[in-house]
């Protein structure tokens, strides 16, 4: 189960800021928010990888 949960606070914040903007605007691209979350978060681009990959099996699991 820890391999699902992200590194470090900023990626824990940029999780929450993305579920929380999907939870508002459902159909905002993924791959767009973690761009800004990028950004906003100062993530390493090894951070960035393990959200990407972590939201590609999430949208998998969801359907979509």
């Amino acid at each position: 189960m820890s391999d699902l949960l992200p590194e470090g606070e900023n990626a824990r914040r940029a999780v929450r800021w993305i579920s929380e903007q999907l939870r508002e605007q459902p159909e905002r691209p993924v791959m767009a928010l973690l761009d800004q979350a990028m950004l906003r978060f100062d993530l390493s681009p090894a951070q960035c990888e393990r959200l990407v990959e972590f939201y590609r099996g999430a949208g998998a699991k969801r359907g979509a």
